[in-house]
């Protein structure tokens, strides 16, 4: 399990940068009016430089990969019942992206802003949780049809 934590984290840091880039090339298609805009304009006055903001988002956004990463072997825990499990990865995620979230300046730095943006981050992992457990739960009832099938003599 430790093996496939650091595994994971390792490959997650450079997938975390990537998905980072891309999130700033699909928000610049958006927002930015033909201009690439490489991070939030806070970030840059608070850095004090574009480039120094810029590395500190690439990092940010490769510890928040990492994150993501490591904390994916909570699913393959067996043992434990999927409420721990859903439980102990949104905790998990949630302690990791909120504050990455806060100093790359996604989100308003507020009150009302950090509730927007939980809010949302909510709604996300619920919509994909929700997803997955009805993939998951289909590829369990085929998986099931097949054994029956088996069991009663037919080819599959």
């Amino acid at each position: 399990m430790k093996k496939k934590m650091i595994t994971r984290s390792l490959l997650g840091f450079p997938i975390g940068i990537a998905i980072g880039y891309f999130i700033t090339i699909l928000g610049s298609l958006a927002w930015a009016n033909g201009d690439y805009s490489p991070c939030a304009p806070e970030l840059t006055a608070a850095m004090g430089n574009e480039i120094n903001a810029v590395m500190l988002q690439a990092v940010l956004s490769g510890l928040l990969g990492t994150g993501f990463a490591a904390s994916s072997v909570i699913w393959e825990i067996d043992t434990w019942s999927m409420v721990k499990q859903t439980g102990i990865y949104f905790s998990i995620i949630s302690a990791v992206m909120l504050p990455t979230a806060y100093f790359a300046y996604w989100m308003e730095h507020s009150v009302i802003g950090f509730v927007i943006y939980f809010g949302i981050f909510i709604f996300i992992f619920a919509g994909i949780w929700i997803s997955m457990y009805v993939t998951g739960k289909s590829n369990v009832r085929k998986m099931n049809q097949k054994l029956s099938q088996v069991k009663n003599g037919k080819t599959v």
